[in-house]
This record gives C-alpha cells, structure tokens and sequence, in this order.
C-alpha cells in the first residue's frame, strides 16, 4: 500500500479492492455474453445484499414509491442490482462492449442538432445519469466520428479508482478527474470545439436543491454554467437497456435551451425522471441521491 497523501486508502479499503479484483478477474474469463450476465445475477442475488445495495435500493424506491407492494419493491431493488452489475462489468469490458454496440445507431430528435454542432465545431456537453449503462451512447457516438470526453467523479475508494478510471480514459475522448486540474482540462477541451458527458445525477454538496422524483436533491449547475460560459450545446442522452438484457437503444435527445443554470437543470432532471419513470430498474437506485449536506453547528 504505497499510496500517499490524499490517495492512502485505509486497510479495509484495500482488502475491498483486492477481493473485487479477485471477482473481476474470475468473471472476466466467462465469454462476453455469459460474462455480462453471470455479473447482474451475482450483484442481484449476492453482492448486493451482502454491501447493502439491495437494501439502499430497496428504501430509496419506497420513498419515490409509497404504493408499490413490498414483493414488488424486493423485485425492484434485485433488478436495479442486476444492471448495475451488468454495467459495471460492460465498462471493464468496454473493447468487446465497443465491438457489440458497432451495429447499434443513435437515434432522437437531437442527432441534426448534434451533427451541426460538429460542423460547426461548436463545443458539446452531454448530460446523462447513472441509468442503463451511461458509456453506451459515447461508445456508439464515438463509433460514428465524434470524439467525446468527460468529467467523472473519482471514486472513494482510492484502490479501486486506480484501475476503474482506466475503464473511461482508455477510449473516446480526453477523461478529467474532478478537481481544479481537471476541471481546468475540461474547460479547455470544450473551448476548442470539444465534446464530453457530465452525469448529473449523485448528490453534490456545493448545488441546489431541484426536485428529483418527488424529493429534493442537492444538483450541480456546473453542466449548464458551462454550457452557457463556452455557447455549448447541452443534450441529453441515454443508454437504454434492452429486454435481452444485452442491447441497448441510444436517443440523442433535443438539445436543452440556453436559460438560467438552474432552469437548465430542472429540464435536464425532467428528461432523466422520464426516463426512470418509463424503466425504473434501469436507474442506479443504490446511489444517495438525496443526501443532504450537514448543517454546521453554531458555535454561538
């Protein structure tokens, strides 16, 4: 355990990352297909209940779902876990994932504004969330000429970011780590015409409260001052997982108007609780979207 600094990592935090490399290794032996599926059973039936995924799952969907029987609610919160595997191993998987989604075609109402924005050389955010696998519309994008880069969240885990972040900045565009550096880099890739995906969708101490399916959630305007700082299109867009379990139907959505960043962010949550409300087993449900920063105490 060399790591210094910011990056040490405590000794449970490295025994986490070893047994889940142990697990990646092991299922990244299985065949594509086999492997994919074998992963979304494993996180739904057992590795999600064992880290309390299943659980958080389970009692997020019971506030955005009061109604929904308890069987149901269980089935949900198995289903969530299960794409969330599935995703996960996709994304360490992401030359032979590349190679499926080749004969996947981007569709939506979004797909001439975009193609306009790359003759023009008119810089693009794509804002999306944790729903279906969020790498699926940049691999097929990227498959069709557009280079696109990104801004991610590096994980808390620092064992484990160390090999996760290869399985974003190892194709597409240029990937930035959260941070001043990279939030610098970002800036400066979209000022040159670029293109790159920001998600949205996980609690951010330093934003607003927006509604999100029924509850406030603290939400970074950062995708929206952006877009407005650098005249960048903002579309959504989502990759949607298909009955096979395997597929997935990428929609370039209409690109959201420029307005205030708040403004700009409530439509961008519309468009993601449309798609949540249409698959709700598809959103990554074991997130604590709704936590809410600690008020500091008076010292007076």
């Amino acid at each position: 355990m060399s790591k210094k600094g910011s990056e040490v990592g405590s000794r449970a935090d490295w025994w986490a990352d070893r047994v889940l490399r142990g697990v990646l290794g092991a299922v990244m032996a299985l065949p594509y297909e086999q492997r994919v599926r074998f992963m979304g059973t494993l996180m739904g039936r057992l590795i999600g209940p064992l880290t309390g995924y299943r659980k958080r799952a389970f009692h997020h969907i019971g506030m955005v779902y009061p109604n929904m029987p308890l069987s149901d609610r269980k089935q949900l919160a198995t289903k969530v876990c299960d794409n969330f595997g599935r995703t996960l191993i996709e994304n360490y998987s992401w030359e032979e994932c590349g190679r499926r989604l080749s004969t996947t075609e981007a569709n939506g109402p979004g797909i001439d504004a975009l193609k306009k924005a790359k003759g023009d050389k008119r810089p693009v955010i794509f804002v999306t969330g944790h729903f279906g696998n969020h790498e699926a519309p940049r691999h097929v994008l990227t498959q069709l000429g557009y280079t696109i880069g990104g801004l991610y969240r590096p994980m808390a885990n620092a064992y484990f970011n160390e090999h996760y972040a290869k399985t974003m900045s190892s194709w597409g565009g240029p990937v930035f780590e959260q941070g001043r550096q990279g939030t610098i880099g970002f800036a400066r890739h979209l000022k040159s015409g670029g293109m790159a995906t920001l998600l949205f969708d996980v609690a951010n101490a330093g934003g607003i409260n927006i509604p999100f399916l029924g509850h406030q959630a603290r939400t970074a305007l950062s995708a929206a001052e952006l877009a407005l700082r650098f005249d960048a299109l903002m579309i959504p867009y989502f990759g949607i997982r298909q009955a096979d379990g395997l597929s997935f139907e990428v929609v370039v959505e209409d690109p959201i108007p420029h307005s205030s960043p708040e403004e700009m962010m409530i439509a961008a949550t519309r468009r993601l609780e449309a798609r949540i409300s249409d698959h709700p087993d598809q959103w990554f449900w074991v997130h604590r979207r709704w936590k809410q920063p600690k008020s500091r105490r008076n010292p007076n």
